[in-house]
């Protein structure tokens, strides 16, 4: 049982409208995996709303838990794209803005065997209680996934603080190590060339004693993952972007599916930059996933794991 917990939105896209936000995507891509994943959000009471559930039903992740909120709309981004990155303007308020701590999520959370949630869905006072209220109660062996994914001006150093505290793996990209770390006021020491990202993550495994993994991902240039005892450097997979939405999501989602089985950090940096290579070659954040492509994005993981 995986648990999307956030946003669900609207990426209203130059081309047109596609479903989105980051723990719906991380939910999709963590069913086709094959776990049951769920999503945790709200939606309106409104056309984009039930647009949303049309278009999840027929996808791996369970919109069961899906809240409807009376009074807000269903979240609506919009994104404009510059050398293939996004740029984004989230509108607000959003009916994710409201997330309540009903029972049947707090009974799914006490069962969860991983969760993931970021800062943006605790832009308000009320999703960000609820966020943090599922993660402290969820398993002590549940992995807890905090994907920083920061987005001006939706963020503080005390939502960092306070979600890197339930955390037990941390994921951002390069350009927010040096930003999250100046908030918390980690900067420390000046590291390296080499390695300053590695130096980074160190920074928060020390600070932090509940956090396990610090994964860094680099676009093209692959991803860095840092543990206590060990780190794995991965090159990136060479892939034709069309737009890197979602790409960091299904590697949040990979690497989480491959670490509830125990894997070790090559092979959850391979299936990390397998999968969100393969986003970015597409477009929209859960594109359409012919079977085989999953199975030869599977054999080559599996490869890297043998």
């Amino acid at each position: 049982m995986i648990l999307g917990i956030g946003e669900l939105l609207w990426d209203l896209l130059p081309e047109g409208a596609r479903l989105g936000g980051a723990p719906a995507n991380f939910s999709v891509m963590a069913g086709r995996l094959g776990n049951h994943a769920a999503i945790l959000s709200r939606i309106g009471r409104d056309e984009l709303g039930r647009r949303a559930v049309s278009l999840l039903d027929p996808l791996p992740a369970d919109t069961e838990y899906l809240q409807v909120d009376p009074l807000h709309e269903t979240g609506r981004v919009t994104v404009e794209l510059k050398d293939g990155q996004p740029q984004y303007v989230i509108h607000q308020p959003a009916a994710w803005d409201s997330l309540e701590l009903s029972d049947e999520w707090v009974q799914l959370a006490a069962r969860a065997d991983a969760i993931c949630f970021g800062s943006l869905a605790q832009r308000s006072a009320e999703s960000r209680q609820t966020i943090q209220t599922l993660a402290a109660q969820t398993s002590s062996e549940c992995v807890r996934v905090f994907d920083v994914n920061l987005r001006t001006p939706f963020y503080s150093s005390e939502v960092l603080q306070e979600s890197l505290e339930l955390a037990t793996v941390v994921k951002m990209n390069d350009a927010e190590v040096p930003e999250v770390l100046g908030l918390l006021g980690l900067t420390g020491e000046e590291s390296s060339d080499s390695a300053p990202l590695r130096a980074g993550a160190r920074r928060l495994l020390d600070e932090f004693p509940s956090l396990k993994m610090v994964a860094v991902t680099r676009g093209g240039h692959g991803s860095l993952l840092v543990t206590r005892e060990l780190w794995d450097e991965h090159p990136g997979i060479s892939t034709r972007v069309v737009d890197t939405i979602g790409a960091g999501d299904a590697f949040t989602a990979a690497m989480t599916h491959y670490l509830l089985r125990g894997a070790s950090l090559g092979t959850l940096n391979e299936a990390g930059n397998r999968w969100g290579s393969w986003v970015a070659s597409q477009s929209g954040a859960v594109p359409p996933l012919p079977e085989g492509v999953k199975l030869a994005l599977t054999e080559a993981i599996e490869e890297r794991a043998g």
